[in-house]
């Protein structure tokens, strides 16, 4: 009886036990039917668009930056050394050909860490498991992630071959120092494509992803050193490479210095282009879209141009040090700005927007608007010479007092002695008013009598200058200054004739540059091409281009403005060694020093000032002193290797000797007269038959008047 009630609790436990594996044999069952349910679709691959940084390039089609949430460029497996792939085989998963996509022997290593410390530990995984964890889950140290983990790995390897799943692990993991995928890992560290790795470079990224921070050569080159070794020891013991080839790649040393974009180096251009494209684009095609944006930026006049205005900026600031010190002032750093251009087709090719980007992000070559002082008056000759006054039009250096009355500015005389005696006829309340009454002054406050217009530029007189601007009016300069590309608002007032009106480096380089090119005025760009991820042109741009200006009034302001830097305030720029023509400009306070000049090649503009508009540059730092050798540095570094070419001259151009003091013809070569040159069929009467007789009588030989 004993025997049978035994049978029938066995039978009982038995059947519990069967009850019990069945239920959790379905509820395994609905878990992992439900796991499945919930995990990321596999076919997701098929799409599968990895995050692109966005690729910018120079003139030359050189790499220059990249603009990115993750730093990376997807190549196939072909272009990824073999070296390589062996390296990351050895180091992260040595049966990688072997297994279906779980090891084993690591899935029972990580659970036996799981019951000894209680707790999810990372380990055990292989390539496909780490690449299913990276692109599909988060990195949730949780069973359920292992879970799904193992089933997504499984997926993988079922749909997929090892070459794939290779090819995408390389290009998706985190390298360190911004980097995502191998081809951007190998840019940063050793400045060159993956495919030109060698086997001490390839064992050396491959050591980093473990802990990419720790095994980052920048950071930890003893570690880094230590964990590249060990793959080259697993590389040999694998048989990928010899003993031999192991040594030799023992011997070589880790990187150092990171070789992306150098600290400051085109950082403004960067933004410029960010600034411009995210509206059109937006931020997430921009920053992860793969994009290729071609420039014309060249580098050699980039990297000139951030050298010139450090290095001034920073020897200015030395010897200003002490001007705040005995002011009791806290130091406030000199800032600056540079803008190229190529006055054939408007490509900018080089743009500093301040010192340090990090310090300040504002753009002061684009978007800071200051007055361009005496580099202004380039644009009332201009609109003189288009009137009809010419180089050699006399004009009265004498001072100028000036009453405002009906809504005007009225001349009351040129005697600023008799400044008490006008006063008078001033009443009270406008006295009160010191706008009511405007002595202009030259700089340095001498006055020179009588001048021809050509002598009035090259000297920057300002006196000169107002008295022009009266005879063809402010509106007629505005006008001018508009045709060149100006868009700021300028004021209706004789004192746009000194640069009172605010304008922008840019705008001034640009509207310069039409001089440069014979009259053709050049929207300036920067974008050349955008190309999506895939090659497909997105965006093209070519020059966008106007004559607005008659090739000889053109080569008439560029022969005055050449006598600036021969005679006048821009002689520093002789030291360029080539024929070159510009204009220094400098406000009544000094906040503000300019040299915008150039060449037949390029097109280039400085300022220098405060943001602060309040401190003064100093009293005798002109845009002469300053601004000008910055503008000779640089373009000297810029066009070094180019040819040197003068300006060409147009047809219809007649030249005559001329007396300074008298505007007149002048009866000798060594009278201390110089060459100035007319437009054929507007040569003031006075001129015509004695500049015929001139070039018969004084023109020593027929080369000389071939020439002449």
């Amino acid at each position: 009886m004993k025997h049978k009630k035994l049978k029938k609790n066995s039978f009982l436990s038995f059947l519990t036990i069967v009850l019990i594996a069945a239920v959790l044999i379905i509820a395994v069952g609905k878990i992992t039917a439900n796991f499945i349910d919930n995990l990321p679709s596999i076919k997701q691959l098929e799409n599968y668009t990895p995050n692109l940084s966005t690729k910018i390039y120079d003139k030359d089609n050189n790499l220059i930056a990249e603009l990115f949430t993750e730093r990376r460029t997807f190549i196939p497996i072909n272009k990824i050394p073999v070296n390589l792939q062996n390296a990351f085989i050895a180091i992260e998963d040595k049966d990688f050909f072997k297994h279906w996509g779980i090891s084993i022997k690591g899935i029972m290593r990580a659970f036996s860490r799981i019951l000894l410390k209680m707790k999810i530990a990372e380990g055990g995984s292989t390539i496909t498991q780490q690449l299913a964890k990276t692109i599909f889950l988060t990195r949730d140290k949780t069973l359920i992630r292992k879970i799904k983990e193992v089933l997504l790995t499984i997926q993988l390897e079922k749909n997929y071959s090892k070459d794939e799943i290779l090819q995408l692990y390389i290009n998706q993991i985190y390298f360190g120092s911004g980097a995502y995928g191998v081809q951007a890992a190998t840019r940063i560290y050793f400045n060159k494509n993956a495919q030109d790795l060698n086997l001490a470079e390839c064992a050396t990224l491959a050591a980093i992803p473990k802990s990419p921070n720790y095994y980052n050569p920048f950071k930890n080159a003893k570690a880094s050193l230590t964990r590249r070794n060990l793959v080259l020891l697993r590389m040999r013991k694998l048989g990928y490479i010899t003993k031999e080839k192991e040594e030799e790649a023992l011997a070589v040393a880790l990187p150092t210095k990171e070789t992306a974009l150098k600290e400051n180096m085109g950082h403004y251009l960067l933004e410029f282009l960010r600034i411009m494209l995210e509206p059109k684009y937006g931020t997430t095609v921009l920053l992860k879209g793969g994009l290729s944006i071609y420039t014309t930026i060249d580098m050699k006049a980039q990297a000139s141009a951030e050298k010139a205005i450090e290095e001034a900026l920073a020897n200015f600031d030395k010897n200003k040090l002490k001007v705040f010190e005995k002011s009791k002032q806290k130091p406030v750093k000199v800032q600056g700005a540079l803008i190229a251009i190529d006055p054939k087709n408007g490509a900018i090719r080089a743009m500093v927007g301040g010192r340090n980007f990090r310090e300040s992000q504002f753009n002061r070559a684009i978007q800071a608007k200051r007055q361009p002082g005496s580099a202004f008056k380039p644009f009332v000759y201009l609109a003189a010479i288009e009137t009809g006054l010419t180089p050699a039009t006399l004009l009265n250096d004498e001072p100028m007092v000036f009453i405002y009355k009906g809504n005007s500015w009225n001349l009351v005389s040129r005697d600023i002695t008799a400044l008490e005696t006008i006063a008078e006829t001033v009443p009270e309340k406008d006295l009160i008013n010191t706008n009511k009454i405007w002595t202009p002054t030259n700089y340095g406050k001498k006055y020179r009598g009588h001048v021809i217009l050509k002598t009035a530029l090259a000297s920057s007189i300002n006196i000169c200058a107002i008295e022009t601007i009266m005879q063809i009016t402010p509106l007629k300069v505005i006008q001018s200054a508009k045709n060149l590309g100006i868009t700021t608002p300028l004021a209706n007032s004789f004192s746009l004739a000194l640069g009172s009106s605010d304008t922008t480096l840019q705008e001034m380089v640009s509207a310069f540059a039409v001089f440069a090119s014979g009259g053709i005025k050049t929207t300036p760009y920067i974008i050349t091409k955008i190309t999506d991820r895939d090659g497909k042109i997105l965006e093209q741009n070519i020059p966008q281009q106007k004559e607005v200006l008659s090739s000889q009034d053109c080569f008439i302001i560029t022969n005055m403005l050449k006598a600036v830097v021969e005679k006048g305030s821009g002689w520093n720029a002789k030291n360029l060694g080539r024929p070159c023509a510009g204009k220094t400009g400098t406000t009544n306070d000094s906040s503000d020093a300019w040299f915008i000049g150039y060449t037949p090649q390029l097109a280039a503009g400085v300022w220098i000032g405060y943001d602060d508009r309040s401190i003064s540059l100093g009293e005798k730092v002109t845009g002469g002193i300053i601004a000008c050798p910055v503008w000779t540095q640089f373009m000297k570094e810029a066009l070094d290797g180019k040819p040197v070419l003068d300006f060409i001259q147009p047809e219809n151009i007649e030249w005559a000797l001329i007396e300074p003091s008298t505007g007149l013809l002048a009866l000798s070569k060594t009278s201390g007269a110089s060459l100035e040159a007319f437009v054929k069929g507007t040569v003031p009467t006075k001129y015509c038959k004695q500049i015929s007789d001139y070039k018969k009588q004084y023109l020593d030989t027929e080369e000389e008047k071939e020439g002449f």
